[in-house]
C-alpha cells in the first residue's frame, strides 16, 4: 500500500502496521506494569500524577526516581540492541548476524572489565565498555575487508575475534582480587538494577541521532540483501552503506551495553521474532527496535517478580529465553 502526501511517496504494509501499533500498545501496558507492581502498590492514577510531579511525595519517589529511569533504561536499551541486530542480520544475511555472535558484545565486555579492574568508576566502566565495542568492530572490519566486507567473512571474522575475547575476559577474571572480580561478573550478567537518569539519557541522545540514519540507509540495505551486484546496478554505493550501517549498528550496540551490560540474545531474537510476526521478506528495523525494547522491558519486569523478594538480573532470563530459542532456531534451519 502506497501513501502519497505532495511528492513523497511512503510504502506501508498493512501487517508490518499493525504489528508495530500492537508492539507499542504491549509496550505501553508492560511499562505500566512495571510502575505500578513491586513491594510498593501504587494505582495507575497516581503514576499519572507522578510523571507530571503532582502526586504524593511517596508516588514520586517510588515513580520518578526509582521505577521509571529503569524502565525507561530498559525501553531504550532493548531498542538499540533490537536495532543493532537488525542492521548486522541485514548486512550479513545470517540470523545468526549479531553483536553477541560476531565479537561486537565481547569486545564491550573486555573493555567494562578492564575498567572494572583498574578501578574505574561506573562512567568509566561505560565508557570502556564502548570504545571496546567500537575497537573490535574496528578490528574485525578491517580483517574482513578484501576489496570490500562480505557478509560470509564478517561473521567468520566476528566469531573467531568473540572466541578470542571470551578467552581473554576470562583471564582478566581469573587475574583480578576476588572484589573486582566479583563487580565484573556481575556486570557482565547485564542488569537494569539501580538504573537511573544518567543511564537513560545517553541512549536516548544516541538513538535520537542513529535511528534517523538507520532510516535513511534502510532502502538501499533492502537492495544490499538481494546481492552487491544488483545493488550497484541500481546505483546504490555499497560499501559507503555497509560502513555507514556497520557503525550504527556498532554505536548502538555499544551504547547499550555501557548502560546494561551485555544483555545476552536481545539482539539476536528481536529481528528474527520482528520478522516472523510481520512475514517480511527481509529483516525490520522498526519493528525489530519496538521487540527489543518489549522483550528487555517484559523480561526485567519478570526477572524481579518471579522469585519476589529476590531480584534476577535480566540477562539471567534473556539468556534462558535467547538460549532456547537459538536451540529452535537451529533445529528450524536444520530441516
Amino acid at each position: 500500500m502506497n501513501v502519497r502526501v505532495g511528492s513523497w511517496s511512503v510504502r506501508l504494509a498493512p501487517r508490518a502496521l499493525l504489528v508495530t501499533i500492537v508492539l507499542i500498545v504491549i509496550g505501553c501496558a508492560v511499562s505500566v506494569a512495571a510502575l505500578a507492581t513491586g513491594e510498593f502498590t501504587v494505582p495507575v492514577s497516581d503514576i499519572i500524577d507522578a510523571l507530571f510531579g503532582q502526586g504524593t511525595p511517596v508516588a514520586e519517589l517510588i515513580v520518578s526516581k526509582l521505577r521509571a529511569p529503569r524502565v525507561v533504561t530498559g525501553l531504550l536499551v532493548g531498542a538499540a540492541f533490537g536495532l543493532s541486530g537488525a542492521i548486522f542480520q541485514s548486512l550479513t544475511r545470517n540470523p545468526l548476524g549479531s553483536p553477541d555472535f560476531i565479537g561486537f558484545t565481547a569486545g564491550a565486555s573486555t573493555g567494562g572489565i578492564v575498567a572494572v579492574v583498574a578501578g574505574g568508576s561506573a562512567m568509566v566502566v561505560a565508557g570502556g565498555a564502548l570504545l571496546g565495542c567500537v575497537a573490535t568492530a574496528a578490528l574485525v572490519y578491517l580483517l574482513a575487508y578484501r576489496g570490500g566486507v562480505a557478509g560470509y567473512r564478517l561473521v567468520l571474522v566476528g566469531i573467531g575475534a568473540n572466541a578470542l575475547l571470551l578467552a581473554v575476559n576470562s583471564y582478566l577474571l581469573t587475574r583480578a582480587n576476588i572484589n573486582d572480580a566479583a563487580t565484573a561478573a556481575a556486570w557482565l550478567t547485564g542488569s537494569l538494577s539501580g538504573r537511573g537518569w544518567d543511564h537513560a539519557v545517553p541512549v536516548a541522545l544516541a538513538l535520537a541521532v542513529l535511528v534517523p540514519l538507520c532510516a535513511a540507509i534502510s532502502r538501499p540495505m533492502r537492495m544490499i540483501e538481494m546481492g552487491d551486484d544488483a545493488a550497484r546496478a541500481m546505483g546504490i554505493r555499497v560499501e559507503a552503506v555497509r560502513a555507514a550501517a556497520i557503525a550504527a549498528g556498532v554505536l548502538l550496540s555499544g551504547v547499550a551495553t555501557a548502560a546494561a551490560g551485555p544483555v545476552a540474545f536481545v539482539a539476536l531474537a528481536s529481528p528474527q521474532l520482528a520478522r516472523r510476526l510481520t512475514r517480511s521478506p527481509g529483516v525490520t528495523m522498526a519493528s525489530s527496535a519496538l521487540m527489543g525494547a518489549v522483550l528487555l522491558t517484559a523480561a526485567d519486569l519478570a526477572a524481579q517478580r518471579l522469585l519476589a523478594p529476590t531480584q534476577l538480573p535480566v540477562g539471567v532470563l534473556t539468556a534462558a529465553i535467547g538460549g532456547t530459542y537459538l536451540v529452535l532456531l537451529l533445529r528450524k534451519d536444520r530441516h
